[in-house]
């Protein structure tokens, strides 16, 4: 039976733990916050399908999120939905409440696994809505929230928000914020491989592409492969995993295949219709691995993996195999490469620029002024770390050090 109760002006209502809900309207926009996930599904998925966002926004990647990480971790969703007088949505904002520490932070859902965050907008939001109303929302909105037994939080903490959401104008950076320690990279792509191949890629590098791939071509067959079963992109998926855990063990990281609900994660969302699974035979050799994801004309460069058996792993099969990925996303019809997040040097060679992320940090009670100061400073020493090239490469150093001496015991 639900029940229905008024706090601080507010509506909430509760049918059952997981299933709670709270409302308010604000300059003619009415906002529904819902914790059932299942329960905003289909108007989710409607949304999605016309709104500017990313595939980190989808329904498919933040559900399958939840039911494998969320929920065993008591993170409860806060799914909230702006509508117009006509009800028709303006944006959705998939944002969650977990606990840290002491203390309760308000987040976008699956944060730790989006390389992108932040709202899905209608098209013409920025027409619709200004950024004083928005900001009046939002601050309505965290009240609200504050009020509610279910939602109640101590700290709001945001990362890893882009400057734009498709080409709107991001309303969330009207919040104070600050640069986020990694940049992203993106780039268009054409209609034509060879011709945006040699656009991008200097004479002397694409013979030497060449030839590399001349040397692979003499240990086998190569062959850029889509795995066309589930049983196939199991299989395959697995044999990433594995690759990337040693991957990691080098470089002194733990695998993050080994955190509660992450390998579980991956083998779902894999068989998402977002997502694309590729692989570079080399012979019967699995060389490189990819999970990709698609949406909306983008591809997303997620994770990959290479064989690190020496005669192969000289030659090069990861960039290969991203020479592939790129033709087919040509070949798809997709109108963007996206690298997504971090600032490995190779994405400088298809990309012009860098994309500055951003995040906010406020707190709401005492509690959460004590882990915002902790959370500031470890964020202060990340960034300078990662802008001092000195830093980062004595860094990187000790780093995998010390996973060559883990390995060895």
């Amino acid at each position: 039976m639900t029940q229905a109760s008024v706090i601080s002006g507010y509506s909430f209502e509760r049918a059952a733990p997981e299933r709670a809900h709270a409302s308010f309207t604000l300059a003619g926009i009415s906002v529904d916050v819902i914790e059932d996930i299942v329960e905003a599904e289909r108007d989710w998925r409607a949304f999605q399908q016309r709104a500017d966002g990313t595939v980190f926004q989808s329904f498919e990647w933040l559900s399958t999120w939840q039911r494998h990480i969320g929920a065993p971790q008591d993170v409860r969703p806060a799914i909230v939905i702006g509508r117009a007088a006509d009800r028709s949505i303006l944006f959705l904002l998939p944002l969650a409440t977990q606990r840290f520490a002491f203390a309760r932070e308000l987040v976008w859902l699956g944060m730790q696994l989006c390389d992108y965050t932040g709202p899905l907008l209608t098209p013409d939001f920025s027409a619709r809505v200004n950024r004083e109303i928005f900001a009046n929302v939002w601050a309505e909105l965290l009240k609200m929230l504050s009020a509610h037994p279910r939602f109640g939080f101590d700290l709001v903490r945001l990362e890893k928000m882009p400057e734009t959401v498709g080409t709107q104008a991001n309303p969330l950076l009207s919040l104070p914020v600050s640069r986020n320690p990694s940049g992203a990279y993106q780039t268009p792509l054409t209609t034509n491989w060879d011709e945006f191949y040699a656009a991008k890629r200097s004479g002397s590098t694409r013979r030497r592409d060449r030839s590399k791939r001349k040397h692979l071509e003499a240990l086998g067959k190569v062959q850029f492969v889509e795995p066309a079963t589930d049983a196939e992109r199991r299989d395959t998926l697995e044999t990433m995993m594995q690759q990337k855990a040693r991957s990691f063990a080098r470089m002194g990281v733990a695998s993050l295949f080994e955190r509660p609900g992450y390998a579980a994660f991956y083998r779902a969302v894999s068989n998402e219709p977002i997502a694309h699974v590729s692989r570079l035979d080399i012979g019967s050799h699995p060389g490189a691995i990819n999970l990709g994801l698609m949406a909306r004309g983008r591809y997303y460069h997620l994770l990959a993996s290479y064989t690190d058996e020496a005669d192969y792993a000289r030659l090069g099969p990861g960039a290969a195999h991203l020479l592939e990925m790129m033709a087919n996303a040509i070949r798809r019809g997709c109108s963007a490469f996206d690298f997504t997040i971090g600032d490995e040097p190779y994405k400088l060679d298809w990309c012009e620029a860098r994309q500055t992320l951003h995040d906010h940090l406020s707190a709401r009670t005492p509690a959460g002024a004590v882990v915002v100061a902790a959370r500031k400073a470890a964020l202060w020493a990340k960034r300078s770390i990662k802008e001092s090239a000195a830093l980062w490469s004595a860094f990187y150093k000790l780093r995998a050090a010390a996973g060559k001496l883990f390995a060895l015991k």
